[in-house]
């Protein structure tokens, strides 16, 4: 009886989670199954859950004549170029803070502290200070500007990892001759790989799904893909086939790169979980 009772109970976890995983993924699979079907079938009732034609239309249109592709290509310079700057700056600031604990606990507080700030309180000075220095509707107005919430949460990510990461492994490479650069170099930058990767993706995941400064900062020539997603909502009519082609490639990059570093970001979500 025991092992009936608990086969039951497994049987029952099972069927729960099985309904909360589809009530949770119904969504994507619907903006999946939007992506393909003709405008009609969005009206048409019964639903069409699954169409029996796939079309191609809604990616056409969108990346073709509408310009879909440059708004891509936009978000993709705008977030690759913000993800490696705010890291490679991340890097250095977060194994001198880790380290060495330059500028002490009011440092690191002052660094977590950008973070509390909501980015709306930052778009009117910025706002000003591009328009004085031309740059609005450019790429450098939308780099420098999601370095206000980026980089701080890449200095504090590759902190911890730095100060999870013993100072003996350096100092037994400094005691074997390497100058502190070196040190750095060979030994905790490989280490502490993993932690550097996941702050990385998710800078990149910020910077690739920001609108707020999006939306205020560009014009035609910059308009990233979250903007131009948002014009696809008029007053009088919502494109859902457009939106929906539009979704899934908006959710391509970031699926990729995880599935690219799993290894990787594995590692570092787990880094420092156990001590010995």
């Amino acid at each position: 009886m025991a092992k009936e009772d608990k086969k039951h109970k497994e049987l029952l976890y099972n069927i729960l989670l099985i309904v909360i995983i589809a009530f949770f993924m119904f969504p994507v699979y619907w903006i999946f199954v939007g992506a393909f079907k003709f405008k009609g079938q969005f009206f048409h009732y019964p639903p069409v859950f699954f169409p029996t034609i796939f079309s191609l239309a809604n990616f056409k249109a969108v990346l073709m004549q509408l310009g879909g592709m440059r708004s891509v290509m936009n978000s993709l310079i705008v977030a690759g170029l913000n993800t490696l700057i705010a890291t490679v700056l991340a890097i250095f600031a977060g194994y001198s803070i880790g380290r060495y604990k330059w500028g002490g606990d009011n440092l690191s507080f002052f660094i977590l502290s950008l973070l509390f700030a909501p980015p709306v309180v930052a778009v009117t000075p910025l706002f000003t200070m591009f328009r004085m220095m031309h740059l609005i509707d450019t790429y450098p107005a939308l780099i420098w500007s999601y370095m206000l919430f980026n980089l701080p949460f890449a200095i504090w990510l590759i902190k911890s990892f730095v100060e999870d990461l013993p100072e003996e492994i350096e100092m037994a490479a400094l005691v074997d001759g390497y100058n502190r650069f070196r040190a750095f170099r060979k030994v905790t930058l490989p280490l502490i790989l993993p932690g550097i990767v996941v702050s990385a993706l998710f800078v990149f995941v910020f910077a690739w799904n920001e609108f707020l400064f999006a939306l205020i900062f560009t014009r035609f020539n910059a308009v990233t893909l979250p903007v131009f997603i948002s014009g696809l909502i008029g007053g009088h009519e919502i494109k859902w086939g457009l939106l929906s082609a539009l979704s899934i490639i908006a959710s391509i990059p970031s699926i990729v790169l995880v599935v690219a570093f799993q290894k990787y970001l594995v590692r570092g979500l787990t880094f420092g979980a156990v001590k010995g």
